[in-house]
């Protein structure tokens, strides 16, 4: 856990983290008391309050792991139950350990009971004044990008194992000392991804699935049903009572915050989802040999519940929350309809320092101007490793933290001195960091261009070229990110394939940079629409030459175009006729139009042209059949490039220009 995430957390997460603790908690003991002056025996009464509140609980690990198999991790829904989970796991914690000294206290004194709050005390603040410390330490005794030392985590380990026996001997839960000392183990690389990475695979794989089959098979279904008239009724009131309890309190922000009834819903749900953490803590209960506080047949009747909540929970939030609703399009967010003179937004993301040269290049080619501003947000992606909640921040907001930065800090310095090359007035450069899984990327991608009223992204292309043309390496999860946020995208999104030569010429300032020559391929449709508008762009800068070749089919030129497609060719005449008279920008465009019959034929034309350009623009035009392009959909290889893009990055082309493939912003309602 990030325990500083609790000092950025809103009142809204604060409130119904300790709301659905305490408001549950109470009804329970309520009709725990009422249930013991009529219905049962001492001892079944002794057994409630710590049943009570496990019952209540919303433990962090549990609504994580939700979260993340529903992929609403990084939602503004997950953010908030993850908050809130964090407030209700820390006193959940402080009310079992309670519970707990309370219960052994009747059977031990009150004496020794007093002396496990005090240990308990004490322990806390040798983990904060003295085990703390000494993890920044370690820390800082490991070499950036270095691991951490085996005898550090050997010593972690044992002083965690130690840290649970003193905690049982002291009369509290043995989760107690663990709980506490992993709170103090500082989050992120190198500790805590150095943790996960040593014990992640084997708790996850073995321990995990042995200790919930053993829970299953210690339950008998025979003292549920052997026992229904007396101490049943009861706890199961309790157990409804409670999650009704919970459910009520979760839905306040539905009427106090004007939260959506879904997301409320929703957010309801999954903070009375129930798991392994409630599960272990009735195991440890049961067998408890000094203070039975949980029998055989709570035991039982406890796991049935989880079992339920586990198995309804999660069909009922996928059912109720779909979070990509919010992408949904009815404003024009695109480079066509950006105005002449206004800002165009633009959005680009870097996975890897190597991605920052080719993507400043392709900035410096699109010739920031008073006249055509840019605002440039970069988005530095790391993958979570070592901490539960996802991270997004600004470096503009910390700069001055930023010699202590690691991760973003050569990124940042690159795009600060692009932007101190041009005027403020032409190019603002906003840089942020988020770290966060890679299933769950796309997500801060698609919601920051919904917040920042983006026009066109940038993402790189998985597979990167050394400057000789052979492969360099390839990420099967950066393309799954690439294609996620060419489904959802709120607005254009672009992918440049860098072959190696795009940021050779970075050091030079915009106005000597050498000839850079950019080709433009347009077969007509929108994708190359909004293409042709953003290559346009470039025509401003004088160092760079475009030239426009238009494909056009043989068999238009022979019976002219069909009546659905009279809107297209209408469109596609409109934003090439300033290109055919010459008249864009300063006037280095060069327009040319080859008629093809087929795709072979293009592709050979395309084949004999491509040595001379540096970067080739083109749309992505997926799905869309015409006969520029038939025949060669089968030899596709990456249909997030389209088909022209995916014949121009092709291994059998041997191209060294760079390309960048447009789609235009998808409408969906």
């Amino acid at each position: 856990m990030d325990m500083r995430v609790i000092n950025r957390m809103g009142r809204k997460a604060l409130w119904i983290g300790i709301a659905s603790m305490l408001v549950p908690l109470l009804i329970g003991w309520s009709m725990q008391i009422r249930f013991s002056r009529s219905w049962l025996t001492d001892e079944e009464a002794f057994t409630l309050p710590s049943l009570t509140t496990i019952h209540c609980m919303t433990p962090f690990p549990v609504v994580a792991y939700l979260l993340e198999h529903l992929k609403i991790l990084n939602s503004e829904l997950g953010q908030l139950a993850l908050s809130s989970a964090l407030v209700s796991d820390l006193l959940s914690m402080f009310l079992i350990v309670v519970s707990t000294v309370t219960s052994a206290s009747k059977e031990t004194g009150i004496y020794l009971a007093f002396i496990g709050i005090g240990s308990s005390i004490l322990y806390i603040l040798i983990v904060t004044y003295a085990l703390r410390p000494a993890m920044f330490w370690v820390v800082r005794q490991t070499p950036k990008g270095r691991p951490v030392k085996g005898i550090y985590i050997l010593v972690i380990v044992l002083i965690m194992f130690g840290s649970g026996l003193l905690s049982h001997l002291y009369q509290m839960s043995f989760f107690f000392g663990p709980f506490v000392m992993g709170l103090a183990i500082p989050d992120g690389p190198p500790l805590g991804s150095a943790l996960v990475h040593k014990f992640h695979s084997f708790t996850e794989n073995v321990l995990h699935p042995l200790f919930v089959t053993t829970c299953g098979m210690r339950t008998d279904l025979r003292l549920i049903t052997n026992s229904i008239g007396n101490f049943m009724t009861p706890n199961v009131a309790i157990i409804v009572a409670t999650f009704v309890g919970k459910m009520v309190v979760c839905f306040v922000p539905h009427v106090c915050y004007k939260m959506p009834l879904k997301d409320a819903l929703a957010l309801t749900l999954v903070m009375c989802s129930k798991g392994v953490v409630q599960l272990s803590f009735y195991a440890a209960f049961r067998d408890n040999l000094q203070v039975e506080t949980v029998s055989d047949r709570e035991f039982s009747m406890s796991t049935i519940s989880i079992l339920l909540n586990v198995i309804i929970v999660p069909i009922l939030v996928k059912h109720i929350y779909d979070p990509s609703r919010k992408y949904a399009s009815y404003q024009d967010r695109d480079i066509i309809h950006c105005r002449n003179d206004g800002v165009l937004r633009i959005q680009v993301c870097i996975h890897r320092p190597d991605n920052v040269a080719a993507i400043i290049k392709l900035l410096e080619a699109s010739s920031p101007s008073s006249e055509k501003p840019l605002s440039i947000d970069v988005l530095h992606l790391i993958e979570l490793i070592g901490r539960a909640f996802p991270i997004f921040f600004s470096h503009q907001m910390q700069k001055k933290s930023l010699p202590k930065a690691s991760y973003s800090e050569n990124v940042v310095l690159a795009f600060n001195n692009f932007e101190h090359q041009y005027k403020p007035c032409a190019l603002s450069v906003d840089v942020f960091t988020a770290i966060t899984p890679p299933k769950f990327m796309y997500e801060d991608i698609c919601s920051f261009a919904l917040e920042r009223l983006t026009s066109f992204i940038i993402l790189p292309f998985h597979r990167k070229w050394n400057i000789d043309g052979s492969l360099e390496s390839e990420d099967s999860a950066i393309r799954t990110f690439n294609c996620s946020v060419l489904e959802l995208a709120p607005c254009s999104v672009g992918i440049l394939v860098d072959c190696g030569h795009l940021g050779e010429s970075l050091v030079v300032s915009a106005e000597l940079s050498p000839s850079f020559s950019v080709g433009m391929i347009f077969l007509g449709g929108n994708d190359d629409r909004e293409a042709l508008t953003f290559a346009k762009r470039m025509a401003n800068n004088s160092s760079i030459s475009l030239t426009v070749i238009n494909f056009v089919a043989q068999s238009n030129e022979e019976s002219g175009a069909s009546a659905p497609h009279a809107w297209d060719e209408m469109a596609d005449s409109e934003v090439l006729r300033d290109v055919k008279l010459n008249n864009v920008g300063k006037e280095y465009v060069i327009f040319m139009e080859e008629v093809v019959k087929d795709g072979p034929q293009t592709a050979l034309m395309i084949r004999s042209m491509v040595e001379d350009y540096d970067l080739i623009i083109v749309g992505r035009r997926y799905n869309i059949n015409s006969p520029q392009t038939s025949g060669l959909v089968e030899w596709s290889e990456f249909p997030e490039l389209g088909i022209i893009g995916d014949l121009l990055t092709s291994t059998d082309l041997d191209s060294k220009a760079s390309v960048l493939v447009v789609q235009q912003q998808q409408k969906r309602t």
